[in-house]
């Protein structure tokens, strides 16, 4: 019998910059292998911009939020560093005399494999932001072994950013599991724009595009069409 660690890769949640809903989809994916039975894990190895793991500005105590399996459990288990600044993990580190260390976050990981499976490992900000003085997001990608998704705005400017990060990661021979578009618009963003970027991206970029999933004013009963783009990207 397979194992849960088998049955898919551990996902790297990268995104083509800030505020593009990376945590959305952290939260999306632990529903859905909740769901399908598998016992995942929500990692956040480097968070900015709050005080502790479980401060409302915690991506982490977001997602935990979020998902029922989670409503008991502590959002500080999936936290490797956080620091108050919202800035670039590197420089946030640096203000408080706090050197980042990677085979910290990869012990963390390798921790929670052990009962876990899949991971789940939300990036902090886009591939080419700083985590240490030598050490970029994307080498933190590679590095990991996992296979990353990348997620993009819907609307307008998803072609030029997915197709420079698609191009950084395979400049680095990393290939993605895909680009999930994310609508952040509350009002939905032009369909045939939609449509456009989709088919540029397909096209040019030459992966595999899911999306794009719609605002989501209940994170915790998303609609049926959030489901298929989720099935759609996990399908190697």
């Amino acid at each position: 019998m397979k194992s849960n660690a088998d049955a898919i890769s551990d996902i790297f949640i990268v995104g083509t910059g800030t505020d593009v809903g990376k945590t959305v989809v952290s939260v999306l994916l632990m529903q859905y292998f909740y769901i399908k039975g598998l016992s995942p894990f929500y990692i956040k190895p480097c968070q900015t911009g709050c005080l502790a793991p479980d401060d409302d500005n915690s991506d982490a105590a977001f997602v935990y939020r979020h998902v029922h399996a989670l409503a008991n459990a502590n959002p500080s288990e999936a936290v490797v560093y956080c620091h108050p600044k919202p800035k670039a993990p590197f420089f946030a580190a640096r203000e408080l005399n706090i050197k980042i260390s990677l085979e910290r976050i990869w012990k963390k990981m390798d921790e929670k494999r052990k009962m876990h499976a899949p991971l789940i490992i939300e990036a902090a900000g886009g591939l080419m932001v700083p985590v240490t003085g030598k050490h970029l997001i994307i080498d933190m990608v590679k590095a990991s072994n996992c296979r990353p998704l990348l997620v993009a705005k819907a609307g307008l400017g998803a072609i030029n950013h997915t197709l420079l990060s698609l191009e950084a990661l395979r400049n680095r021979e990393i290939e993605p599991l895909g680009v999930l578009l994310n609508d952040t618009i509350t009002a939905g963003s032009d369909p045939e724009l939609v449509k456009e970027n989709r088919e540029a991206i397909e096209r040019i970029g030459r992966v595999k595009v899911a999306g794009p999933i719609p605002f989501i004013s209940n994170l915790l009963q998303p609609c049926a069409s959030v489901w298929m783009c989720i099935e759609k990207i996990l399908k190697f």
